[in-house]
């Protein structure tokens, strides 16, 4: 057989590429019995934030570290009883990561560990720091040497040549010297450590499990709500942005060295994000996406039949969009829960079919139906179009798409994989046009305004907006210095962690 006519081994779904990615998830847990396979269980819950890589780093009550670590889904990963039985310890991180570019490399994979004179040290982190490429290039040129491609390894190397003595002091000290956005998880001989950037762009929360009846608790730190539930474990608080959390076996100690500025919370989180059972920043996602489709419907309503949702993500504003509009809400499309990350994609003949692995049309909702189709957002448009192609494969008369979030126009640098913003259907064309070309007969977004008013704000302030909108505005509230920077290109495939 022809190599061109040989089934392909991909490990990401072509259509795949028209949706955000984030890029990680952390969990950590301090002095729990178990803390590997509850870890194990919080990177479950957290397989949304990231699905080629996963890892977990133990630390024992001698001092030694464990890790393991493994390409693919986390249940693929530490499933068996061997490897988890070798993951001995009462603390442990774990982290899941999405690969931006190209196949996960293992030397990449987090949490990165390293031997340093005052013992081991593990750090993950969620983000991406914008000036990776600047620090990796003085670095090299100060002797560190690097394992990885991962702009988490920078944090590795501030701590390893920082001149203060505490491991704490250490860690300000390298924080100092990044940009970017990051929630960090840490772990070394005494204590679990957490940080969130200044502007607070990426999550990160603390929970508390057991310690009824005077005990003691375990301490948990994490993305998302959604970890700490199926540990079953309290939301205690979020960290605050700029904030150091140190968690011994005196207790929870925080740290804010950097001052209060204007929080930046990544609205996209809102979206799209974060799972719809998390509560993120004080708001439950659900309620907040149904909220948002409810002032979608405000602003562009239009005369249809049945509200129908691009599953999963555009399932709770489209609800909301049904319940301000009057329309009734339908499961017009059926998404196949069952195709996982890797899969064999037979032919070139039939390669364009792809999207029918993930979704199909329910002709008995749709047919001779004004349907209005609800998603969160427009990418390249690749997948949008396909999907409206069958739609009225399926007979639908008429096929209005709303979308729950403003175009999307820009680039995201703070730890969200996106195409170059070339490849941003709106950042190339206006409305009308994306709709001629995606092949509706209507085509609208929420306004900026109305996803805050969504939010509870009154609309954007220019002046001190309330959240991390980039992508939407190129208000870029961190400075790209990589991106600014090109004296030394070879340097940008550093990836986020």
């Amino acid at each position: 057989m022809p190599d061109s006519q040989a089934p392909q081994i991909v490990t990401t779904q072509p259509h795949d590429d028209d949706k955000f990615h984030e890029e990680c998830g952390v969990f950590g847990i301090w002095k729990a019995t178990d803390a590997a396979a509850l870890t194990a269980l919080g990177l479950h819950a957290l397989q949304h934030r990231g699905q080629e890589a996963a890892g977990i780093v133990t630390l024992d009550d001698a001092g030694i570290f464990h890790a393991h670590k493994g390409q693919g889904l986390v249940g693929d990963i530490f499933s068996d009883a061997k490897v988890m039985a070798s993951l001995r310890g009462t603390a442990a991180m774990g982290h899941n990561r999405y690969a931006t570019t190209g196949e996960t490399a293992l030397r990449n994979v987090q949490p990165l560990y390293a031997d340093f004179a005052f013992g081991g040290f593990a750090v993950a982190h969620n983000g991406n720091l914008t000036n990776a490429t600047q620090l990796h290039r003085n670095l090299v040129q100060r002797g560190c040497l690097f394992q990885s491609t991962t702009d988490s390894e920078v944090f590795v190397h501030l701590i390893a040549i920082s001149l203060y003595s505490t491991v704490v002091d250490r860690l300000i000290d390298a924080l100092r010297q990044v940009q970017g956005a990051y929630s960090l998880v840490a772990l070394h001989n005494g204590a679990l450590l957490g940080a969130r950037d200044p502007l607070g762009v990426r999550p990160l929360v603390l929970g508390r499990l057991g310690g009824e009846g005077g005990g003691q608790p375990a301490w948990v730190l994490t993305s998302e709500t959604c970890a700490l539930d199926i540990v079953g474990a309290d939301f205690v608080r979020d960290i605050d942005p700029g904030e150091i959390i140190v968690i011994d076996d005196q207790g929870v100690h925080s740290i804010k060295p950097f001052g209060k500025i204007q929080d930046r919370f990544c609205i996209f989180e809102y979206i799209y994000f974060a799972r719809p059972d998390s509560v993120v920043e004080g708001t439950p996602v659900y309620a907040t996406r149904k909220r948002i489709g409810l002032e979608l419907a405000r602003e562009s309503g239009v005369d249809a039949d049945v509200v129908v949702p691009v599953p999963d993500s555009g399932v709770p504003a489209a609800m909301g969009y049904a319940t301000e509009s009057g329309i009734h809400f339908e499961l017009g499309i059926i998404r196949n829960h069952y195709v996982g990350r890797t899969f064999i994609e037979p032919t070139d003949q039939i390669r364009h079919l792809g999207v029918k692995l993930k979704h199909s049309a329910n002709r008995a909702i749709i047919a001779g139906k004004r349907v209005i189709l609800v998603d969160d957002s427009i990418v390249r448009g690749t997948t949008s179009r396909k999907i409206v192609e069958m739609v009225r494969a399926a007979g639908a008369r008429e096929v209005h798409m709303r979308i729950s979030s403003p175009p999307t126009t820009h680039s995201c640098y703070y730890g969200i994989d996106t195409p170059e913003r070339s490849k941003l259907m709106a950042a190339c064309h206006d409305i009308s046009e994306m709709a001629r070309i995606i092949g509706v007969d209507s085509l609208a977004f929420i306004s900026l305004d109305g996803l805050y008013r969504a939010l509870g704000k009154p609309g954007r302030d220019p002046a001190r907006p309330s959240y991390c909108d980039a992508c939407f505005t190129g208000d870029y509230a961190i400075p790209l210095t990589d991106t600014h920077d090109s004296s030394d290109r070879q340097l940008s495939l550093l990836q986020a962690g």
